[in-house]
């Protein structure tokens, strides 16, 4: 087997994240083969040999898996790669994540521990109240295009005027903005050259609110007026309501959503979502967990694995705008949350006072440098870190409190069973784990873990 090499074979399983396994017996090895079904027959060309391990290209699906039941829902499926199990049957989606969890966790938990499974999301659609879509063509030199990449490329851009990830409002607003640009003849940005206009259209809509707040995102290499574009949208028939346009300008050389300057062209800056009975400020990139109900489920999972928490200070690190702690707030004696970005300090501190919460403390900084500062000390400790886990310095520090009780939120399996290892030689046992499915008919999923320290 080498590089180049084209091969057929039956997906045995998916692993996580997204690693379909497929064998090979001319060969009498197996290739990994992302974006596919278990059960998929498949035509894959070699594009990596490494360590003695393959990974293959999915060029084609030769013939479907018996698990594929349900008929796409959305014209660009399967060429786009973001809700590629849409075919799969919820049930059948839940047990997979279940077994890609379960064996990851398995694989590094010492002693005995209960797994509760999977818990679905009450919404498999119309779900996201947060999407980046990129402005770009389907193929070279074609027509401008606004939506989401083409599965494998980092250039061609499939227009997503009918993705059921969102709601409706959003693909109108989607459609409403790819026309007005299209008419008017203005060109997208150019990642390799560094030339063009049109980068980014970001949309935030609350779910149990209704309110939709629209970022475009340009460069400043050229001059339109945005007011037709403004009076457009505003006249749009929607469920929901638009409380905020605005235009951010972004020169970066890199492909990310971010502000040099924004400049704000109809009503405000911010739009408010609910959670749990409590309200929230979200700004353009406020983090906010993007399936608003899922998260409810996930915040309700917290705080049952959490338990009784009267008259404890409670540290939320890794806190973000501060959701996991105000909604812990009301039954604590103190809660003590850190985040290293200033806007979502500044956030969580809004909607604290908001929620009428006076027992919150929210802290800007590297959660490595701040815990020195801290003079309170915590009683139960919850960790919600980046995709990539805790730092290996932090880690050692937030195991020095020896709290009897730590609850770990992850949304990446793989970082938080390389953690565990340390964090159970730290003399920590995992207890009990669940996964929350955020993301349904995607390859993501949210775990939450209990962990008490031993007594013996």
């Amino acid at each position: 087997m080498k590089k180049g090499q084209i091969y057929e074979g039956i997906i045995e399983k998916v692993e996580f994240l997204n690693k379909g396994i497929v064998p090979v017996e001319s060969e009498e090895r197996k290739v990994i083969v992302k974006n596919g079904i278990p059960g998929q027959k498949v035509k894959f060309c070699i594009n990596k040999m490494r360590k003695g391990k393959a990974e293959g290209r999915l060029l084609e699906v030769l013939e479907k898996s018996p698990y594929e039941t349900n008929e796409p829902v959305c014209s660009i499926f399967p060429q786009c790669g973001g809700c590629m199990y849409q075919t799969m049957s919820y049930d059948e989606q839940i047990k997979m994540k279940s077994q890609q969890v379960k064996e990851i966790l398995d694989a590094v938990v010492k002693d005995d521990y209960v797994f509760e499974g999977v818990k679905k999301s009450p919404k498999q659609f119309a779900y996201r109240n947060k999407m980046e879509f990129s402005f770009g063509d389907e193929y070279k030199d074609g027509p401008l295009s606004l939506g989401l990449h083409k599965k494998g490329s980092t250039y061609d851009v499939l227009t997503a005027s009918d993705c059921k990830l969102v709601h409706e409002d959003m693909t109108k607003i989607l459609n409403c903005v790819l026309t007005y640009f299209q008419e008017k003849g203005v060109g997208y940005y150019k990642k390799m050259q560094h030339i063009g206009y049109l980068r980014h259209l970001l949309l935030r809509r609350g779910d149990k609110t209704g309110e939709i707040l629209i970022n475009l995102v340009t460069t400043t290499q050229e001059k339109h007026d945005m007011q037709p574009l403004v009076d457009r949208l505003l006249a749009l028939q929607l469920e929901g309501k638009i409380v905020g346009i605005l235009h951010i300008l972004n020169d970066s050389l890199s492909d990310v959503v971010q502000s040099d300057k924004t400049i704000l062209l109809y009503g405000q800056d911010y739009f408010y979502e609910e959670l749990l009975g409590m309200e929230f400020k979200i700004t353009p990139f406020s983090f906010f967990q993007p399936n608003s109900v899922g998260a409810e489920v996930l915040y309700d999972t917290v705080r049952e694995y959490i338990g009784d928490i009267d008259n404890m200070t409670i540290y939320d690190l890794f806190s973000g705008t501060g959701t996991i702690g105000q909604i812990l707030a009301p039954v604590a004696k103190e809660v003590i949350g850190v985040e290293i970005i200033e806007e979502a300090v500044e956030a969580a501190k809004e909607n604290a006072e908001h929620n009428g919460l006076s027992n919150c403390k929210f802290i800007a900084g590297d959660v490595f440098k701040v815990l020195d500062e801290i003079e309170e000390k915590p009683d139960v400790i919850v960790l919600d870190p980046p995709r990539d886990g805790i730092h290996p310095k932090a880690l050692p520090k937030i195991l020095d409190y020896q709290v009897d009780k730590i609850v770990y939120i992850s949304c990446k399996v793989t970082s938080l069973a390389r953690d565990l290892e340390m964090i159970q030689e730290r003399g920590y046992r995992v207890e009990k784990c669940v996964a929350v499915d955020q993301f349904a008919n995607t390859a993501h999923v949210e775990t939450v873990c209990l962990l008490q320290r031993r007594t013996i």
